[in-house]
């Protein structure tokens, strides 16, 4: 089968951008309107989208914050969000983000499991740390767990997880009201683990979905976010600003998927890109320079500050002068690194910074036509970039419309994104294999020998 595009759609309600709910568009209430999230759904499904992604913190990011925007300041919690939205679609995916540093497994795998159910098969979970000193201040802590400690949890919370997930073999369910056999009880397991950080016996009281389990999505570019990465993920959201960079990090992770001795194809790499999109160039310029306008210069210094890890004080420092030197912290490292390399790439002042990562916070902005879009996403796609972008739209609902009726078919006519949708679930549209349940794959292999 020929090689397509896959695309999730980044869809907080109130706008990607920091000042997008000032935009005359843009509904001022989006964050907690579940009546907006169901247009912004079923606009995503009409798109043939695979999946509506969501991120989530656990404190509130006043001003710029990592997310950006005062428009986010509250929200609903993905999970519950996405049972709500899932009996109102078909086929798009939902990939909600949970963290390992702060929820335990059996509560998440718990919450996953029914959502995919929910959804009959269309869960996604996006794995993250939490890199944050305020979230940690609500979670019993004076400061965050160090960044090397927070990823040793997240690869056996990921481990325990699965293991809980495979609680119920796919056939143990037998339901026959005439012998009154519910299950079978041999096809029921316990996950009796025990290891640095849990200890859970299980099994899972939740069963296996049409898709076997969610799909596992992670966030990671760090030295330890690539490797938790290479060995649990099914699909990588990334940041890159070009496409050398984004090259290395795409080969680096097959290459890594290979040496644990998993399947390269079914480790996808998804950029995220945040297209300004216009019929002409100069029309797509014009709604960038129109929403960077609106920025407020308080919630852009929030914002570089919320990106290089919290620490950075620009009071009274001259916006158009350049980003001060910056110390590392226990934040997200590689976004620190990354907002550096940004600024002094481009040559940019504090104030061009702010404006130009105030739409994607680091992934890569993209001012153009359709034609100009699809040619730079073709581009990646097709020399070992990515195998699909995570779509940012800057602004909501026009930004996603604006992809969806002007970029979209441009995709399409090139034979690079779907007509239709393949599959029912997240994993066929995805075109990712069904996980055997590990027991019966054992049962399998014991019979083999026998």
């Amino acid at each position: 089968m020929t090689r397509k595009i896959r695309l999730g759609a980044f869809l907080p309600g109130g706008g990607q951008h920091i000042a997008a709910w000032r935009h005359p568009d843009q509904p001022v209430d989006g964050a907690t309107s579940l009546e907006f999230h169901v247009a912004l759904a079923q606009e995503a499904e009409r798109g043939l989208f695979d999946a509506y992604f969501l991120a989530d913190g656990l404190a509130i990011a006043f001003g710029g914050g990592i997310e950006g925007g005062n428009a986010k300041v509250a929200g609903f919690e993905p999970v519950t969000l996405f049972a709500a939205l899932a009996p109102l679609t078909k086929h798009l995916g939902f990939i909600a983000t949970a963290s390992t540093t702060y929820e335990e497994p059996y509560n998440l795998a718990r919450k996953f499991a029914s959502l995919d159910l929910i959804s009959g098969g269309r869960a996604g979970w996006n794995v993250v740390t939490t890199a944050t000193e305020s979230a940690a201040r609500n979670f019993n802590l004076d400061q965050q767990h160090p960044h090397a400690w927070r990823y040793r949890r997240a690869a056996e919370h990921v481990d325990v997880v699965g293991k809980l997930w495979d609680s119920f073999e796919d056939d143990a369910f037998i339901r026959d009201k005439e012998t009154g056999v519910f299950f079978d009880t041999e096809k029921v397991h316990f996950t009796d683990h025990q290891g640095e950080h849990f200890k859970v016996k299980g099994p899972l009281n939740v069963s296996r979905s049409p898709q076997g389990h969610p799909v596992i999505v992670q966030a990671g570019q760090s030295e330890d976010g690539r490797g938790l990465a290479a060995a649990t993920a099914e699909v990588i959201f990334t940041a890159h600003q070009r496409l050398d960079t984004a090259q290395e990090f795409y080969r680096d992770i097959k290459a890594r998927a290979r040496g644990l001795g998993r399947n390269p194809d079914h480790v996808l790499v998804m950029p995220g890109v945040s297209p300004f999109v216009g019929r002409t160039e100069a029309e797509a310029r014009e709604k960038y320079e129109r929403l960077t306008d609106l920025i407020l210069e308080e919630d852009g210094i929030a914002l570089i500050k919320g990106l290089t890890g919290g620490t950075l004080d620009l009071t009274g420092a001259d916006l158009d002068g350049p980003l001060p030197p910056l110390d590392p912290t226990e934040g997200m490292k590689s976004r620190q690194v990354l907002i550096r390399q940004i600024a002094d790439e481009n040559g940019f002042t504090i104030r061009q910074l702010y404006q130009w990562i105030a739409s994607a916070r680091g992934h890569f902005t993209i001012v153009g036509s359709a034609e100009q879009i699809a040619d730079t996403l073709q581009e990646w796609f097709e020399n070992e970039g990515a195998d699909g972008f995570n779509i940012l739209p800057p602004w909501l609902p026009t930004g996603l419309s604006d992809f969806v009726d002007l970029v979209v078919p441009e995709l399409q006519r090139r034979g690079l994104f779907r007509t239709e949708y393949e599959g029912r679930t997240l994993r066929e549209n995805l075109g990712l294999p069904f996980p055997e349940n590990r027991w019966a794959v054992e049962r399998r292999s014991t019979h083999a020998a026998e």
